[in-house]
Formats: C-alpha cells, sequence, structure tokens
C-alpha cells in the first residue's frame, strides 16, 4: 500500500511539470527545494571565483582587459551553448546523477585553475567549470519546478537565490583566502564541491523515484494543448524576454567583472576594499532574487519584469557621476531591483511554453551565461580604447529596454 502511494505521488510529481492544473494540487517540497538551492549556492559560489582572481591572474600573468574578457568568454560560452540542448534532450530522457557529475566538472577545473602556469590553461580550466554549470542548471531547475508544488515563482526565485548568495560569497571568501595566500588557495573551494556533489547525488535518488513513475507519455499529451497564447505570439515573446535578457546580463556583466576596477580607477580603493564592496553588490542582488518569484506570482510576471529591468535606469544612469559613499548606495539598490527580473522571466518562459521547462532553463540560463561572456569580452576591448568610466557611462543604458516590456501578452487574462 505505501509503495502505491509512493508511486502515486511520483506519478503527480512528474505531472505537475507537464500540466498548469495539475501543479496546484501538489504539496511544496521545501527540503528539496533548500537543498537544491543550496547546491546552487556552492555551483555559482564556484563560478564567482573567476572574476573575484582577476586582479591576481592580471598582475601575475600581465593580462590585458581583453584578455579578461576573454577568460570570461571562455567560461560563459561553455556554460551557456550546451545548456539548452542538455536541457531538451533531459525533458525527454532526465538523468538525475547529471546533477553530481556537473558538480564533478567544476570540481576538476577548479583545482586546474588553482596550479594554473599559463593564459592558455587558465582557459582551460574556467571552460571546465563552465561546461559543470552547463550540465548543472537545467536538471536543477528541473528539480525546483517538480518541487514546487504549484508556487512556481516562490521555487525558482528560492533556487535563484542560492545561486545569487553563492555569487556574492564567491568574491568575498576570495578577498580573505585567495588574494592574501596566493593563486592555490582556490583549491580550499573544492571543499564546497565536494560536499555539492554529497547532496546532488541525494537529490538525484529523490528525482529517481519520479522518473521511475513512468510518465514520459504524458509530455506528449501536454505539451500543446494546453498554450496560452498561438504558437506566433510564443515566438514573439519569446524573442522580447530575450532581448530583456540581453539588457540585464550585459548590465551585470559590467558590474560583476568591472566593478572593482572601475573603484580602484576612479576611488583608488585597495584590491581588497574594490572585492568587500562588490560582495556587497552581489549581496543585494542575492537579496532582491527572493522577491522576484513570489511577487511575481501575487502580482503577474509582466509587472515584475517591467519593474525590475526599467524600474533599475534611473540609479545606472547616476551611478557613473558620484562620489565612492553613493556609488556603494546605488550598487546597493540597482541590485536589489534589478535581481528579480531573472526569476520573474524564467517561469513567465515556461508559462509560454508548459512542459518543457528543461529545454526553456536551458535556454534562458545558457543565454545569460553566454551574453555575459560576450558582454565582458565586448567590454574588455572597450575599456582598454577608451576607460574603465566609459563603459559604465555607456551600459547606464541598457535598462532602458526594459521598456518593450509592455508588448509581452498577460498570462493571466490568456488563463
Amino acid at each position: 500500500m505505501m509503495s502505491t502511494k509512493v508511486t502515486e505521488q511520483a506519478q503527480n510529481g512528474i505531472t505537475a511539470t507537464l500540466a498548469p492544473e495539475a501543479i496546484k494540487t501538489q504539496e511544496t517540497m521545501y527540503k528539496v527545494l533548500f537543498a537544491i538551492s543550496i547546491t546552487h549556492l556552492l555551483n555559482d559560489m564556484i563560478q564567482s571565483t573567476i572574476p573575484a582572481v582577476y586582479p591576481i591572474l592580471k598582475e601575475n600573468y600581465t593580462l590585458t582587459f581583453t584578455q579578461i574578457g576573454f577568460i570570461t568568454l571562455a567560461f560563459q560560452m561553455t556554460a551557456s551553448i550546451l545548456q539548452p540542448f542538455i536541457g531538451h534532450y533531459t525533458d525527454k530522457k532526465p538523468n538525475p546523477r547529471s546533477l553530481a557529475i556537473g558538480m564533478t566538472f567544476s570540481l576538476m577545473g577548479l583545482l586546474s585553475l588553482a596550479f594554473a602556469h599559463s593564459f592558455l590553461v587558465i582557459l582551460l580550466s574556467v571552460s571546465m567549470i563552465g561546461l559543470g554549470s552547463s550540465i548543472f542548471h537545467p536538471e536543477a531547475s528541473r528539480v525546483a519546478h517538480l518541487a514546487s508544488g504549484g508556487k512556481k515563482g516562490l521555487a525558482q526565485s528560492i533556487f535563484q537565490v542560492g545561486g545569487n548568495s553563492g555569487s556574492a560569497i564567491g568574491p568575498l571568501l576570495a578577498a580573505l583566502i585567495v588574494l592574501p595566500h596566493g593563486q592555490p588557495y582556490l583549491s580550499v573551494f573544492g571543499i564546497g564541491a565536494i560536499t555539492g556533489i554529497v547532496i546532488l547525488w541525494k537529490i538525484g535518488s529523490w528525482y529517481q523515484q519520479k522518473i521511475n513513475s513512468g510518465t514520459a507519455a504524458i509530455s506528449k499529451k501536454t505539451y500543446g494543448s494546453h498554450l496560452p497564447v498561438s504558437k506566433k505570439r510564443i515566438v514573439y515573446s519569446l524573442l522580447i524576454l530575450l532581448v530583456l535578457v540581453f539588457s540585464k546580463y550585459f548590465y551585470m556583466a559590467c558590474m560583476t567583472n568591472y566593478f572593482t576596477f572601475f573603484l580602484i580607477d576612479k576611488f583608488h580603493v585597495s584590491i581588497q576594499q574594490s572585492q568587500i564592496y562588490l560582495f556587497v553588490f552581489l549581496a543585494a542582488v542575492a537579496a532582491g532574487t527572493i522577491l522576484g518569484g513570489p511577487l511575481g506570482d501575487k502580482y503577474g510576471r509582466k509587472n515584475i519584469i517591467w519593474a525590475s529591468i526599467l524600474g533599475a535606469a534611473p540609479f545606472t544612469l547616476a551611478l557613473p557621476y558620484v562620489n565612492l559613499f553613493w556609488t556603494i548606495v546605488l550598487a546597493v539598490i540597482i541590485g536589489l531591483i534589478i535581481s528579480s527580473a531573472f526569476s520573474a522571466i524564467l517561469v513567465y518562459a515556461t508559462d509560454l511554453v508548459p512542459g518543457k521547462v528543461g529545454l526553456i532553463a536551458g535556454l534562458f540560463f545558457g543565454l545569460s551565461f553566454g551574453l555575459g561572456g560576450i558582454g565582458s569580452a565586448v567590454l574588455g576591448i572597450l575599456a582598454d580604447h577608451t576607460s574603465i568610466n566609459f563603459v559604465f557611462q555607456v551600459c547606464a543604458y541598457l535598462p532602458l529596454l526594459g521598456i518593450i516590456t509592455g508588448l509581452l501578452p498577460d498570462l493571466r487574462r490568456s488563463r
């Protein structure tokens, strides 16, 4: 009898990822959500060590800003190109163990980066970390969706806040551990990767129970029968979302990869001080992330996307022209506002294309990484030919693209 009940719950769990009506009847699995959020924290903490050690790498290997940009490009491209393909494949053939496998690749890349002695090895190391991230994100997003119990925005925010928290903690730990002692101490972060592998293996066992229910056929029946708008409108809306992701992540590439250099160049702060200020910005990003999902559930994801991206514009426009104190204050405000966009965008996209969580998660996570990498490379070249301050002046206009959110359909009315 207990076996029948477990199978029934597993069947319901898989159906929840496919049918918008069914998901609302399921219980929200907070233990699973918090566990996957912790692993997202560990995954993104490892990733964030890459830009955090840029000042060390730049000094040790006399790198140009263009080379710094290409290090980020190598990481972001491997973390982006494969994600939609992995997501599409796992929509059809989910693999619970791929979560732990992805983290293993990140561990190998991290250890390689810690002991790298040339620019080429650095590129190969960050590419391996990117590959691990590419494997991790689509399946982890599916786990969050499975565990949501209908609270999709909240579940995505819990998952996403883990990643943003890791991105904030990574530079701070790098400032405390790596900067004083040197590049080899990056290997200390391997403890986090090993912890993540253990947790993901256990999550994979829970995930396997869902797959064992054998409901793959439901996907074919469900997809296409619950489309909220026409297929033409879906394509049109996805293109708008991609432009919005471009505006957000090009600006985030500017802040994440060059904010420390901006502060050092303009205000002559130390490397460690600049890392602490970067942590303050990223902590604000983490704090704001949790708001986007639940507010989107309540007030509509379109409204939150609009407010998050366009609402940051007045502050981004002012940031390059103020003193150090107000620069940090504005950075915190920008982080709080702009960070709520991604959870709302991702859940809005999965509402547009129900039953394709892996594909949509892979596409949007991959695009965010890819745009971040391209943005870093482009902005690095621009900084070499102009100045860091000019880069921030140009990027300040990107959130104004948020105005096109008004062209998106209101999915609440469509339902």
